[in-house]
């Protein structure tokens, strides 16, 4: 296997720039692998991004390839939250995904090992291996441990919570610094099933990872070695020509959607797959939220880990991984397991001996925590194109609620009620304007639904908005209504004290209006644009809408 630029002397030119580089003779003849890497000072979950590109091009390196390290941006979510910056997060995907196919298209790449870890990132690598199509794997940084204050393990969603309770009154300004000081000990994903972990997770549900990507802590030495299996399993993919897009395929998003509803994925999973579903050639029929409750009514929720219970990813690894909750699918029927992976093996030669350790952790599926998924697409007046939410993390007392809305066009709005004590139980607490288009850049919101757990009201006050959730989000947080009030949506319309009618379990949300009083207020609506400029001015011009993945139009 030789690369483009080895033995032609019509790239004699371009040879000598990779001489200026250091190359040896007998490097210009091998493969070029080009290990992407979003290492950076200013995410936990990048820090050390470059121990583990070093370990990926050593693998790379022992099968006789030559590595190439190359970068890629990324927005750490957490530190973006609840102020301007969030309004970059996922408009950060697109860029990721465009500068990667640049960068290997650009250089003569002939496979990748894609290195990231948080959020935006990883789906946008994603984007980008099934555009170039060249064989391609995922190693992730892997998360970081569970904190621990007070003696109880703790995590970033942990932390945003005792915000509120302290603005709430609940806590003091000692026990919230001990919150902070403690709740994320060391680098790494943030420590529950929130976005990036789910991701990470769900890239061995597609078969674009190797076992143990999801879940094995950054901080052990384990996944060092798992980067140089990576380096050295995307030589073999080279060698046998296995491209992204005879690993993601169809059967292998099904399979992803089985597994994101059986460990109670985030919410923007659903946003995330959809794109990369579009980038691999799959269209609607195949993968759309239309199609996700049918998978979670046979799909039984068999992890519960924060923020929808006490267990952390760390212990989801030590009771066998994401091979282990695959492996109890498999053996019920719910997943296909001929489908090809990284691995070069097909899934069930992956999975076989994998062995669940702590039935606890990973219920088995005749005993699940739930017999459907833990998430649900509603629609409605209110949603008629759809809407999210993270069912397993929603307190029992709140899949079925009616109320009041409480309605504010910025999440800066709706905050400014939830800490001022404006917001009491029974309200639906309805934030709009934050959707792809009216955001723009469709924002996460810890913040204003942690406030809400934090001041107590978590199991009597539901929050729907057309933006997006961290994954760190829980109660009931309904995202990603569609369309958007931007858009003309239904929620653009909505008036303070106009009653909600909420049924998780039914797939319902709507708003009591008649036809004839929505006709007279649409009559009146001119949907608000904020004003912005630079690139979230070009964002705005080209996204769609939350429903298709919040692409760019084609």
């Amino acid at each position: 296997m030789k690369n483009i630029f080895s033995t032609s002397t019509d790239m004699s030119s371009q040879r000598s720039l990779l001489r200026a580089l250091g190359w040896t003779d007998s490097e210009m003849n091998k493969p070029i692998v080009g290990v992407i890497c979003a290492q950076s000072e200013i995410i936990p979950g990048h820090m050390h991004l470059d121990m583990i590109a070093k370990a990926a091009s050593e693998g790379v390196i022992a099968v006789g390839g030559k590595p190439v390290i190359l970068p890629a941006i990324g927005v750490c979510d957490g530190i973006a939250m609840g102020h301007e910056g969030m309004r970059y997060s996922l408009p950060s995907r697109e860029i990721i995904a465009d500068s990667c196919e640049i960068l290997l298209r650009a250089h003569g790449i002939q496979a990748a090992v894609f290195i990231g870890n948080c959020d935006k990132i990883i789906p946008g690598m994603l984007m980008a291996a099934a555009r170039v199509n060249i064989p391609s794997i995922f190693v992730s940084g892997g998360p970081m441990l569970a904190g621990r204050v007070h003696g109880k393990k703790t995590s970033l969603s942990t932390m945003f919570e005792e915000v509120g309770a302290y603005n709430a009154g609940r806590i003091s300004a000692d026990e919230l610094k001990d919150f902070e000081c403690g709740a994320c000990p060391t680098c790494g994903s943030c420590s529950g099933m929130f976005t990036a972990n789910s991701l990470n997770c769900l890239c061995e549900a597609l078969g674009m990872a190797l076992p143990g990507n999801g879940t094995l802590p950054m901080v052990y030495s384990a996944r060092l070695a798992l980067a140089k299996q990576a380096g050295e399993a995307v030589m073999n993919l080279l060698e046998k020509n296995i491209r992204p897009s005879d690993i993601m395929t169809a059967e292998a998003f099904k399979n992803a959607e089985t597994v994101d509803m059986a460990i109670g994925a985030s919410t923007n999973t659903v946003l995330h797959l959809i794109a990369v579903a579009r980038e691999a050639g799959l269209g609607k029929e195949q993968v759309s939220m239309d199609i996700l409750n049918g998978i979670s009514e046979k799909t039984p929720n068999l992890c519960r880990l924060a923020p929808a219970g006490e267990h952390y990813i760390e212990e989801l690894h030590e009771a066998g991984g994401i091979s282990a909750v695959m492996k109890q699918l498999y053996d019920a029927k719910l997943l296909n397991g001929d489908v090809m992976t990284v691995s070069g093996k097909a899934l069930k030669e992956v999975i076989k001996n994998a062995v669940n350790r702590n039935e606890e952790i990973i219920r088995p599926v005749a005993s699940p925590y739930s017999a459907q998924g833990g998430l649900t697409v509603l629609k409605g007046n209110l949603a008629k194109d759809g809407c999210v939410v993270k069912k397993s993390a929603v307190d029992p007392r709140m899949l079925k609620h009616s109320g009041p809305a409480k309605c504010f066009d910025s999440e800066e709005q709706a905050m400014q009620a939830i800490s001022g004590g404006k917001i009491k139980a029974g309200d639906v607490v309805v934030i709009r304007y934050e959707g792809p288009l009216g955001g723009p850049g469709m924002r996460e919101m810890l913040t204003p639904t942690s406030a809400i757990v934090g001041a107590g009201l978590g199991d009597t006050v539901a929050l729907i908005t057309d933006g997006r959730f961290s994954g760190a989000t829980r109660g009931a947080a309904i995202g990603h209504v569609c369309p958007e009030a931007a858009a003309g949506g239904l929620i653009g319309i909505v008036k303070d004290g106009d009653i909600i009618d909420i049924d998780i379990n039914a797939c319902s949300l709507s708003v009591r209006l008649s036809d004839e009083e929505i006709n007279q207020r649409y009559s009146a609506f001119k949907p608000l644009m904020k004003p912005v400029s630079g690139y979230l001015s070009r964002y705005r011009n080209s996204v769609t809408s939350a429903s298709d993945g919040a692409v760019f139009k084609k």
